[in-house]
């Protein structure tokens, strides 16, 4: 089929859907989808995040939507596709408060999945392109006030004499690129940070950290990296990136500043957020209050008899600054993802004993055939050669709904398994236990369900397949001892020091720590999706738990994720913030209910 066929199968599709649409005649929508179908919403009809399932499903949210969100002027963006039997088309539209975009795909002529995503909101543009700011007063002006002074005088006020609409806390990446969001959009924030640097949540950490992720997956908003930024930038990159971009685009930025307490006040619907800042009380009152606390929330520690009675070091590989003091010493890393990987693989390098404890699978896979097979075909330097840029793989990722990313992932993971066989024969005949997902889907879904259990290998995995790295599977600690750790085998590991990656909690648990545990309660687990996979308890969901999007407490919010997600999910956590900040009506559809606590 031409590309020609393609976007008039796809433009009569659309104009069918945007008549009906107008005419408020739902069945006459619903006639246009298949019997299998998905319509996944960022904001622009729900005011959430969203996937309707089923007709049925979608009914329903036409029903409780459409009438104010009154869309129109469906309109393809470019040329359809087709993609084997399936015809694929980027759109743009308008409802009644902003302008949209979204990705359509068409089986036989019948949608099978819907994107919708709010852009901007029409009344309240970002002051980007013809709308930005001229900057330097030209002219006479005895009242002038230079940009230095009015930063100055933003920074003395802001959160004394002014209060502002948003809190967020936590300064790491998620807090910096929603603050910056937020900045542009005209929302008065302060991102509350205890370091006393941006950037050194990354610094702080294990020497040999550095992103896993490749270049083209990690841009914050608005400023990209150089063209000449590494693929893999290490962790003190990152930080002194983190910082110059938090200068830059002009953040109330408070480092050195601890978040002691928070409590909602249903009377005034605000916010009482008490921090200690450089050592003094100050008592902030937002309308909004984010919890940018990564992904993750406290971390997982896991208490063995004994371990209070042990003579060398514990630590959680949070705290763990790196194999310098340890050249010579026996260390013992319990678990095996990430975190572990890199951990023992420094320690190694500092002429260190070193063992892990593997007490369950891991999915291992290659960075280089990560690139090539899954992210290569949306991010890489091929992809944005094809006009594919960051924010346009982030749509297009997103346009495909949770319940059938499986499908869709399982290929690519199929042609890692083949290419790296030899690879992980090695590694199993080390005793390593492997594993591509409950469902062998792979890495992303392992990430989405639970955010634990897998390991991006940058060499690792050869320095355990050759022994240079001791591995003990499938065995647990009985107890810890003054210089030993008994195992659940009875045999016994000499210890001088023992790094816990053993991960962290739901984000709510820094909920239950600076609010309380019944508002921790209330808005339940954070993250996955509810697949009834390992880790990931059911009822399915169909997006993630609590995050980007309202929760059962109100002016409450959940952001983090990787660099990806960040960026991407901030821009519909801004929207939805500000919007609310100026007062528009701002329904929400499909609020989650609460089915685990934690």
């Amino acid at each position: 089929m031409t590309q020609q066929t393609a976007t008039a199968i796809a433009q009569a599709w659309l104009s069918e859907f945007d008549n009906a649409l107008q005419a408020k005649d739902i069945q006459r929508v619903l006639a246009l989808f298949g019997d299998e179908c998905y319509w996944r919403d960022f904001v622009s009809f729900t005011w959430n995040l969203k996937t309707c399932e089923g007709k049925d499903a979608i009914q329903a949210m036409l029903k409780a939507t459409l009438d104010n969100t009154r869309p129109s002027n469906w309109k393809l963006d470019g040329e359809a596709a087709m993609n084997g039997d399936i015809c694929e088309a980027w759109f743009t539209f308008e409802t009644a408060v902003a302008t949209g975009k979204g990705y359509l795909r068409l089986k036989e002529g019948k949608c099978w999945t819907l994107l919708t995503t709010m852009q901007e909101l029409n009344d309240f543009p970002e002051p980007r392109r013809h709308n930005r700011p001229k900057g330097a007063e030209h002219g006479a002006n005895k009242q002038r006030e230079t940009w230095q002074e009015a930063r100055e005088r933003e920074e003395l006020e802001l959160g004394y004499s002014q209060q502002p609409y948003c809190v967020i806390i936590g300064g790491g990446q998620g807090g910096i690129g929603l603050g910056a969001r937020l900045k542009q959009m005209g929302v008065p924030t302060i991102i509350i940070e205890r370091n006393e640097r941006a950037g050194d949540s990354w610094r702080k950490r294990y020497k040999s950290l550095c992103l896993h992720d490749p270049v083209w997956y990690d841009h914050l908003p608005y400023i990209p990296f150089p063209e000449n930024w590494p693929v893999f930038a290490p962790k003190d990159k990152v930080g002194d990136w983190l910082e110059m971009y938090t200068k830059v685009m002009e953040l109330n930025y408070w480092s050195s500043t601890e978040c002691q307490s928070a409590y909602y006040d249903e009377a005034a619907r605000e916010w009482v957020v008490k921090v200690r800042r450089d050592g003094d009380e100050v008592t902030l009152k937002p309308k909004q209050l984010v919890m940018a606390t990564g992904m993750s929330g406290m971390p997982n520690v896991p208490n063995f008899p004994g371990a209070h009675d042990f003579e060398g070091e514990q630590q959680h590989s949070s705290q763990h600054s790196g194999p310098d003091a340890y050249t010579g010493k026996k260390c013992v890393i319990v678990g095996s993802n990430n975190s572990a990987h890199d951990i023992a693989a420094a320690l190694w390098e500092h002429d260190a004993d070193v063992t892990m404890l593997q007490r369950s699978s891991t999915h291992i896979v290659k960075s280089d055939s990560l690139m090539q097979e899954v992210l290569g075909p949306l991010y890489s330097e091929e992809a944005v050669a094809s006009g594919i840029t960051h924010d346009k793989a982030d749509l297009l990722f997103a346009s495909i709904p949770y319940k059938v990313l499986p499908d869709f992932q399982r290929p690519a993971f199929n042609a890692v398994r083949k290419r790296d066989a030899a690879f992980y024969k090695k590694l199993e005949d080390a005793g390593f236990m492997l594993d591509f997902g409950d469902d062998d889907s792979g890495l992303f879904l392992k990430y989405l369900r639970r955010g634990s259990g897998y390991y991006i290998d940058v060499g690792a995995c050869d320095l355990i397949a050759n022994g240079d790295i001791k591995l003990r599977s499938g065995v647990g600690i009985e107890r810890v001892n003054k210089r030993s750790i008994t195992l659940s085998d009875g045999s016994e590991l000499p210890a001088d020091l023992i790094v816990y990656a053993t991960g962290y909690g739901s984000m709510n648990g820094w909920a239950a720590r600076l609010i309380s545990q019944e508002v921790a309660d209330k808005v339940g687990k954070c993250w996955g999706l509810g697949s009834d996979t390992t880790k990931d308890p059911g009822p399915w969901e169909g997006e993630l738990r609590n995050m980007w999007k309202p929760t059962q407490q109100d002016s409450l919010w959940f952001h983090g994720g990787n660099l990806h997600q960040s960026r991407h999910y901030s821009h519909y956590l801004a929207l939805q913030l500000k919007a609310r900040m100026e007062g528009m009506e701002t329904p929400v559809f499909g609020l989650q209910p609460v089915h685990h606590s934690a």
